[in-house]
């Protein structure tokens, strides 16, 4: 029984649930996970999970390569470096607890974002501003989907999925090059953080098996309802409420 409620076990199921969630919809391991891991323990957050993030977006990108067009990603990558370095100057500022009730606060802008129901059309200068914000959320909290997914959410599904997660590969190693000069990845972060890839490999696995025949709605609605959860906790402890 303590085996199975020990930290590493609990981290490896909320990277799966992420991985499964973000392989079926094109994002969220990070909006899932990064809350209850930060819950956890507060050395998952940023770099660990941004590591887990870049394995699966790679896989995710290499299975839907024919999908994903680079020229429209450039403005986006473009605004992601400054957003990546201001991200990781919010890192070394803030606390613990400061850092957690951020977390709480993005999932949340996460799920409103989901539910929002018009239409952004795509220009180079949105797209660079929403990269940007994905660099400064991405970095600071390893939460940096919910900017790009909201431009590009009206795309084909596996367009939208594949543009997202070639993205997604070019901004984790851009978060993960300022968490290293910031002091956020560590040999220990390292070690942690090799747990979770089977994780992540299962939980893509698992979604290319099981979710072929899902309604994308009823993905969505599962994946919002998980969010609002992690959000709502990772909220109440950095209030102090939990």
């Amino acid at each position: 029984m303590d085996y199975f409620s020990s930290p590493i076990v609990i981290s490896m199921v909320l990277i799966f649930i992420g991985s499964f969630v973000q392989t079926a919809i094109g994002f969220g391991l990070a909006v899932v996970a990064a809350p209850l891991l930060f819950a956890l323990s507060p050395d998952y957050v940023p770099a660990p999970v941004t590591l887990s993030a870049l394995v699966l977006s790679f896989l995710n990108a290499m299975k839907l390569r024919h999908n994903i067009s680079i020229g429209g990603l450039k403005m986006a990558l473009i605004g992601r470096a400054p957003g990546s370095v201001a991200g990781g100057v919010l890192l070394v500022w803030v606390s613990a607890k400061v850092l957690e009730l951020w977390l709480g606060l993005l999932v949340m802008m996460a799920v409103l974002v989901s539910l929002l129901p018009f239409r952004i059309e795509l220009t180079p200068k949105r797209m660079c501003i929403a990269g940007f914000f994905s660099g400064f959320f991405g970095t600071s909290s390893a939460i940096g989907g919910p900017p790009m997914a909201l431009l590009l959410q009206h795309q084909e599904a596996n367009k939208l999925r594949g543009n997202l997660a070639a993205f997604f590969v070019f901004s984790s190693i851009m978060s993960l090059i300022v968490q290293l000069c910031a002091g956020f990845l560590t040999w220990h972060h390292l070690l942690i953080s090799l747990p979770l890839m089977p994780a992540v490999v299962l939980g893509y696995l698992a979604a290319i098996k099981l979710t072929k025949n899902w309604p994308k709605e009823t993905i969505r609605k599962f994946a919002l309802a998980l969010c609002f959860i992690s959000g709502a906790t990772a909220i109440a402890k950095g209030l102090g409420i939990l």
